[in-house]
């Protein structure tokens, strides 16, 4: 498990899980916790709650939505099971005794909190969820239960990072079109010409620091590059073309 310095705080437990510590087998070994991939469900079951356990937040009802890589967000007061889900991207609250969580699996999971207030919220931010402004909406659902955004810290948690990551100019495009400050996180392809390496994480982050909130982290690891600790969605493809495992990052209050 991996923990970001900026939500360390009185609380507030969080963390961005990798793939290990879990039940499952082949393929998903071992911490898979998606509950839409091929996996044994008991075995997504058993790794969910080892994963809400391995944050420190005990018997809490782990919460997670059915991602479509949008910008919507649920406000949680109460727990739902997996196949009641909202469709939606990220999630916030108020409420302790909840561990809110976002699956990924080469896009990047954000967790928030202001401790102050006693608010917490978690996105996924793939490309289109953070052009259509994912995060954005999260610090709004945020502000709205009372926080405020320069008592808000964020940390962008792993997920593919440019090298690894060639995108087509119609990706480039779409990102230019909203944020024009993000050229320079384009840098052009050595191996496909007309393509290009996108620094994922370093927009999300440039997303979250122009909401001017207290603090905001880039954790820096490649779900792409490194097998043994994550799942990537673009590796399994660029290998097999086969179903894959999914990471989760859990946020709550309690503590």
């Amino acid at each position: 498990m991996i923990n970001a310095a900026t939500l360390k705080l009185k609380g507030v437990r969080h963390g961005f899980l990798t793939r290990e510590g879990g039940v499952s087998t082949g393929i998903y070994a071992s911490l898979n916790c998606g509950p839409g991939s091929n996996d044994l469900p008991a075995n997504v079951r058993e790794n969910r709650s080892r994963a809400v356990d391995m944050v420190g937040l005990g018997r809490a009802p782990l919460v997670t939505c059915s991602q479509i890589h949008s910008a919507d967000v649920v406000r949680v007061v109460a727990p739902w099971d997996t196949a009641s889900a909202p469709k939606a991207d990220a999630l916030v609250t108020d409420q302790p005794g909840l561990a809110l969580g976002v699956l990924t699996a080469d896009c990047a999971p954000v967790l928030f909190a202001d401790a102050n207030a006693a608010i917490v919220g978690a996105a996924h931010a793939g490309w289109k969820g953070a052009v259509g402004g994912v995060v954005e909406s999260t610090v709004a659902a945020m502000v709205e239960l009372g926080a405020t955004p320069d008592t808000i810290h964020a940390a962008v948690g792993p997920c593919i990072a440019q090298a690894s990551y060639e995108v087509g100019p119609e990706l480039r495009t779409a990102v230019l079109t909203v944020s024009a400050w993000a050229e320079e996180l384009f840098i052009a392809s050595s191996d496909t010409a007309g393509h290009f390496r996108f620094d994922l994480p370093g927009y999300v982050a440039g997303r979250l620091t122009r909401l001017n909130l207290g603090r905001v982290e880039i954790l820096g690891f490649d779900t792409y590059s490194d097998s043994q600790h994550f799942f990537s969605y673009r590796r399994t493809t660029h290998l097999s073309g086969g179903d894959y495992g999914r990471e989760l990052s859990l946020i709550g209050l309690g503590g």
